[in-house]
């Protein structure tokens, strides 16, 4: 723990809110980060007191007035360096992703390839910050739009991806012009801290050490005052529903902007001409993954009758097969979950499923036996319809198997829950495919056909709707939300024509 934290240039004693060298601690309050690999203390960090979120708050907004007048090209290569001191800590920094959040190596590692990524297409997208031109109905006028910076932007995330959710917000809003104030999980704040920390010394190095601030908390009170803070135009907030509602009912009452990636509760369709050599797979990825802690982790399985048997033996059998215990373990697939609270959430969850009509085909159980009482089963849920589990997110790996007799009963059920982030059919019908693609089929954000609900890639815009939230993160055109809009019009004649034709004598 100490060579890792020392190679990212980190003590076990952080001294500040965001790591060394910067404003020191005003208080001897801190949040201390344990590993639910083992329970074993990582480091602590110091709470941000609110003189130092004032400080904080001044230095970004200082630097903002600065970091705007730079052209987007060069902004664009001060992310390039970024994406390349990634690249050197890379490992050490998926470790330290592992050993704080309980994802497998792999994936913490996949994590920061992502954050890699993002950065990557930040830098073509400083090249492609595109207005319109438009026709004005007067003669000699000329129309067109452009985009500028937005200002200081707040980024609130969750303890599941305490990298790349930020890198997606932050690479993309620093090629904008703006800068970026997160707050991290108080399950996840060291990662944070690196991060910070490197692209920091980097910003440094081009005169803007203000472009990344960290403010940390060891509850929701700091992400309250950010979201109530109009010095902040927009707040980027990744959480449950009933966060992300606080979050857009305080950001709304002062007329900004809210950017809200909340929950998920997922969906795959298995038509009866699906393949189960693609299903099985792709449903263990989704529902097993990051332990089941994803946004986009697979929840339910709404299959047709003729292939529920089948599928159910094939996918137990695969269930049998994940090896669950240290994430570190290179052979290892599941590791723990973040806390006792999602342990219990998972306990009351099984505990449920019989008085709802459900049956446990596989798992349920805590396990023994490992270095803390984080492990636990993935379970498959033999479910039907009405059962409220299956409205419902619990973070944790259990999926719901529901027979449907048809397409049609099978979109019914799949668009009959609060959540609305991602989904996917399995089907050779060209036909079913594109119904499901339709705008009468899924009312997802993210909509697959043959593959899985995880593991979307960065050049799409990522997001969902209905109480997911309706907020769109990484590529595509998501950019304009960092952004302001100007639409501009120049008369380069020498009269005074008006619009719709009208006159004034003067």
């Amino acid at each position: 723990m100490k060579a890792l934290l020392k190679e990212l240039g980190l003590g076990e004693q952080l001294l500040g809110s965001y790591g060394k060298n910067l404003y020191e601690p005003d208080s001897d309050k801190k949040v201390e980060s344990f590993s639910p690999i083992d329970g074993k203390l990582i480091a602590s960090v110091a709470v941000t007191s609110p003189q130092q979120y004032e400080q904080i708050m001044a230095e970004a907004q200082q630097t903002f007035l600065e970091w705007r007048k730079v052209p987007a090209p060069e902004r664009g290569q001060v992310v390039r360096e970024i994406g390349d001191a990634l690249r050197e800590h890379k490992h050490a920094l998926g470790k330290l992703v592992t050993l704080e959040m309980g994802k497998i190596l792999a994936e913490g590692e996949g994590e920061i390839q992502e954050a890699i990524d993002i950065a990557d297409f930040s830098v073509g997208l400083s090249r492609q910050l595109y207005g319109r031109t438009m026709h004005s109905e007067r003669p000699l006028h000329r129309m067109y739009e452009q985009w500028h910076p937005l200002g200081v932007i707040g980024v609130i995330t969750a303890f599941n991806f305490p990298a790349a959710v930020w890198a997606w917000n932050a690479m993309v809003a620093a090629v904008c012009g703006d800068v970026i104030v997160w707050k991290p999980s108080e399950f996840t704040p060291v990662t944070a801290v690196a991060l910070t920390e490197i692209c920091r010394k980097v910003a440094e190095q081009h005169g803007f050490p203000g472009l990344f601030s960290l403010v940390v908390d060891d509850g929701p009170e700091l992400g309250k005052t950010m979201a109530a803070d109009a010095r902040i135009p927009l707040i980027s907030a990744t959480g449950s529903c009933r966060m992300g509602r606080s979050v857009a009912e305080v950001v709304g009452a002062r007329l900004g902007r809210s950017l809200l990636e909340l929950g998920g509760n997922n969906a795959i369709i298995v038509l009866d001409d699906a393949d189960l050599d693609l299903v099985v797979p792709s449903v263990l990825f989704g529902a097993v993954g990051t332990a089941g802690q994803r946004c986009t982790s697979t929840r339910r399985i709404l299959i047709h009758h003729s292939k529920q048997d089948e599928f159910l033996k094939r996918l137990t059998a695969a269930y049998e097969q994940v090896r669950i215990g240290d994430p570190l373990e290179s052979n290892t697939l599941m590791g723990p979950l973040i806390h006792e609270h999602a342990v219990q959430a998972y306990k009351d969850a099984v505990a449920a499923v019989p008085s709802q009509g459900g049956e446990v085909v596989y798992g349920g159980e805590v396990l023994e036996g490992h270095a803390s009482r984080l492990y636990v089963q993935p379970t498959i849920v033999k479910a039907h319809r009405e059962m409220k589990l299956v409205k419902d997110e619990t973070f944790a790996p259990i999926l719901y198997v529901i027979g449907v007799e048809s397409y049609e009963e099978a979109i019914e059920i799949h668009n009959d829950v609060p959540q609305g982030l991602s989904s996917a059919i399995f089907t050779n019908s060209m036909r079913e495919a594109e119904r499901f693609l339709s705008y009468a089929g899924s009312d997802c954000g993210i909509a697959n056909v043959n593959i899985g609900t995880s593991g979307a890639e960065i050049g799409g815009a990522f997001g969902g709707e209905k109480d997911t939230g309706g907020g769109r993160e990484s590529g595509s055109d998501s950019w304009k939300q960092y952004m302001r809009r100007q639409t501009n019009t120049m008369n380069y004649s020498t009269n005074l024509p008006l619009a719709q034709g009208i006159e004034f004598k003067v």
